[in-house]
């Protein structure tokens, strides 16, 4: 069960979920409804039914003392309905931009009126990229709907489409929705869709393929994620994986199920209270665990929430080290990040495209690919940069005590990332790619 006690435990950096079992109480649960389940793909009416339905599920998960956040796309569709718009535009994003500007309120005054029957106060959350590029601003994103939702709150959450740009947006609410799960500390996502579950193959165009019910390891996963998203929405089964990737980084169990029914969701989660410590066998979805070793919630900001803007490259070895180390950490259950590495000068190959300190980057590495023969740069983590792209290039390959020398007055560290700014999500193709012993 997520932490609610305090304002400060919602942002330390402990575990964000030390808890992978179903346990007794309440739950922060967030659904997440796409476009397509709230307006009519061609005509883009409202589908007023299937609003009802989960508001009715919401108010009912509440009355059971569960803590619901609702997910909500729909802004771009009602807004070419009030519009009266036939298609949406494909061309210009500031169009787009000015449709869910309009569509918007149009949809918070739809879920108002709906939670209104109930004497439910709800609050809109717009979020984007932008608004977690400091760790100050993710704190008060962590606060505030800690608070909303001490009040009774139901907060209803969108990326802030009118004012986003590329790079500070996330482009689906699907990864929002993850986004949420992290920041919120919650136990639940349910991605609802129009299909049952995440299946084998495409079940619309193969009959034999076969629904998956459990997921304990998305790297184990051998499915089709062929299914795309739809005409007036952004998302589809790709998309989902991210979010619960995501998700399960954070101790919250996702599961992907199909929107007509929402009032699965109470099912699902009276079966998860009643089995407290038990293992279940859920016939109702996709069901994703969370990992057996969660990231430190500092980790999880700075490999989830933020958006890289650069690259640097380290040496191989030092990537096998970072990684090591930090199976070493999980075998010993040592939550310490004081037996972890920086990353030094000597450490670095190059870096690409420019970045201020304190900037997110993505951290690679280049391995030879035993199939092509050829060398291929992967991703092994992100971290804060403590220098410039350019001063970096400077004192590339070099000893920390160099760095004076070199930059002078620009000197600020002896590091270039600090081991307290790096987040590694540890997959298991990460650990067999780099040919690291697990055991």
């Amino acid at each position: 069960m997520a932490n609610q006690d305090t304002l400060e435990s919602m942002v330390n950096d402990d575990n964000i979920n030390k808890s992978t079992q179903y346990k007794k109480g309440t739950y922060t649960i967030i659904i997440k409804i796409g476009t397509s389940s709230i307006c009519d793909e061609h005509n883009y009416f409202p589908k007023l039914a299937n609003l009802s339905m989960l508001v009715e599920a919401i108010m009912e998960l509440k009355s059971l003392g569960h803590r619901p956040v609702l997910v909500s796309s729909g802004a771009v569709g009602t807004g070419l309905r009030r519009l009266n718009f036939q298609q949406k535009p494909t061309k210009s994003r500031a169009k787009i931009q000015a449709i869910a500007a309009v569509g918007q309120g149009r949809l918070m005054s739809k879920y108002d009126t709906l939670f209104s029957n109930f004497n439910q106060p709800i609050a809109q959350v717009l979020l984007s990229r932008s608004d977690l590029t400091e760790r100050f601003q993710y704190i008060n994103a962590c606060n505030t709907f800690n608070e909303l939702l001490n009040m009774g709150v139901i907060p209803i959450v969108n990326e802030n489409d009118t004012i986003c740009n590329e790079h500070s947006r996330y482009g689906d609410n699907d990864t929002l929705s993850g986004i949420t799960a992290g920041i919120t500390n919650a136990d639940f996502l349910f991605l609802l869709t129009d299909v049952d579950a995440l299946y084998t193959d495409n079940p619309r165009n193969n009959p034999d393929a076969k629904p998956v019910h459990v997921v304990r390891d998305l790297d184990e996963l051998n499915v089709s994620i062929s299914s795309p998203g739809s005409a007036i929405g952004t998302g589809g089964m790709s998309t989902k994986l991210v979010a619960a990737n995501i998700a399960s980084n954070a101790g919250c169990t996702t599961v992907i199920m199909n929107g007509k029914y929402p009032k699965n969701i109470v099912k699902i989660i009276n079966e998860a209270s009643e089995n407290e410590g038990k293992e279940i066998h859920p016939e109702i979805g996709t069901h994703f665990l969370p990992k057996n070793t969660l990231l430190r919630d500092r980790e999880w900001w700075i490999r989830f929430g933020l958006a890289p803007v650069g690259k640097i490259e380290i040496k191989l070895e030092t990537a096998r080290t970072l990684i090591s180390e930090r199976l070493i950490v999980k075998e010993n259950n040592d939550n310490s990040i004081q037996k972890f590495h920086s990353i030094y000068p000597v450490d670095i190959v190059d870096t690409k495209d420019y970045f201020f300190p304190n900037q997110c980057i993505s951290l690679v590495t280049s391995i030879k690919n035993e199939q092509t023969g050829k060398n291929e740069i992967i991703e092994i983590g992100r971290g804060l940069s403590n220098y410039t792209s350019s001063e970096i290039q400077l004192i590339k390959g070099h000893e920390s005590c160099d760095i004076v020398n070199i930059l002078g007055d620009g000197a600020k560290s002896r590091s270039v990332i600090s081991k307290e700014n790096v987040g590694f999500a540890l997959s298991k193709k990460l650990i067999q790619t780099l040919n690291i012993n697990s055991n």
